[in-house]
């Protein structure tokens, strides 16, 4: 007795109408020119982040065999983080100012005085709160029986109206008529 899984030819017709629905959409590369996620002046501050040495001081920890050290290598983009006089490293922490959160480094044969280096974060402004649509149904923080039956109906509506609108697609691509897009049920 063979056995035959229930979905597989909806899969089938799920991957014909997306393959049709992208040849159909072609990709624009000019949607977004700049990121809707930095600030406006992002690109001004940009062009002055340069880091200002081989190796920054990213961290300060305190632990029980004293004060660990993150020292940053912009070169090998990695860090590590270090006690006191611990070697191993191109460079090694020498001294430390914990009043203005710096650290004396021995780098290379050179003596560098590192500060902590402090995070730049912009305000990306105002959250945007889409406007409630005026047919929304009000919801209760404590709904009665019927306000629940009537949210779970509504709900069951929309699985339903939704459920149709797919089946219809499949029916649509397998008889070879252009997928319409889904017009929005408000």
């Amino acid at each position: 007795m063979e056995m035959r899984h229930p979905t597989r030819g909806s899969w089938a017709a799920l991957s014909a109408s997306a393959a049709l629905i992208l040849a159909a959409c072609p990709l624009r590369a000019d949607l977004a020119p700049s990121s809707p996620f930095l600030p406006a002046n992002a690109a001004a501050m940009g062009a002055s982040t340069a880091p200002a040495g081989p190796i920054e001081l990213r961290g300060l920890m305190s632990t029980p065999d004293g004060v660990a050290f993150c020292i940053y290598d912009t070169a090998k983009k990695r860090d590590v983080w270090v006690g006191l006089n611990e070697t191993g490293h191109d460079f090694v922490v020498k001294s430390a100012d914990a009043a203005s959160d710096s650290v004396s480094v021995q780098y290379q044969g050179r003596s560098m005085k590192l500060t902590l280096r402090t995070a730049k974060v912009a305000s990306a402004g105002a959250a945007v709160v889409p406007p409630v649509p005026q047919n929304s149904p009000a919801v209760a923080l404590n709904p009665s029986p019927a306000d629940e039956q009537k949210r779970l109906d509504a709900v069951a509506q929309e699985v339903r109206r939704r459920k149709q609108e797919r089946e219809k697609a499949v029916l649509d691509i397998q008889n070879g008529v252009s997928p319409q897009p889904p017009i929005p049920n408000h």
